[in-house]
């Protein structure tokens, strides 16, 4: 009885694969083709671009202690002028730094409400309002930089 029964689902699995009488044409996975120059631009945005050097530096930090810390790194930065911290995260928060300074040049309603949002003290900002376009007019950016000094004595942690 098992003999015969592994003879018909052979027979069976044979017959599905044969021309005659099948409804089976070899065509069993669908393929579908995706129309690349339609489908690259929804909404104005290249989908089909990839994130090369959109990374971040973690810091050893989750996000919102990482936020916090390059927060309170801008507010000092722009309240002393120049801090002492590690290189990474002093180039970490260069970008932040920049950026309120822009927003500071610009000087509209907009940004100032943008500036309060990432600074932390009110006067602060007022501050860099007042001063930015004055001493930053002619430049194009490049508003900071990280100069190292020596290595931290405890870890040896590379310092800026």
């Amino acid at each position: 009885m098992r003999i015969v029964l592994l003879l018909l689902s052979i027979i069976a699995g044979v017959s599905a694969f044969s021309s005659v009488g099948s409804s089976f044409t070899g065509y069993g996975v669908a393929v579908q083709h995706r129309d690349y120059a339609a489908s690259s631009q929804i909404g104005g945005a290249n989908l089909e671009m990839m994130r090369h050097r959109k990374r971040l530096k973690k810091l050893g930090k989750p996000a919102d202690q990482r936020k916090a810390l390059l927060r309170a790194l801008t507010t000092e930065i722009i309240r002393h002028g120049r801090i002492k911290t590690t290189l990474v995260r002093a180039r970490a928060v260069r970008k932040h730094v920049d950026h309120m300074i822009t927003l500071g040049k610009r000087g509209d309603l907009h940004a100032r409400r943008q500036a309060m949002a990432w600074v932390y003290d009110k006067q602060l900002v007022h501050a860099l309002f007042e001063a930015a376009p004055d001493r930053y007019g002619e430049r194009n950016g490049g508003y900071t930089r990280v100069l190292r000094t020596v290595a931290r004595q405890g870890d040896n942690a590379k310092m800026a």
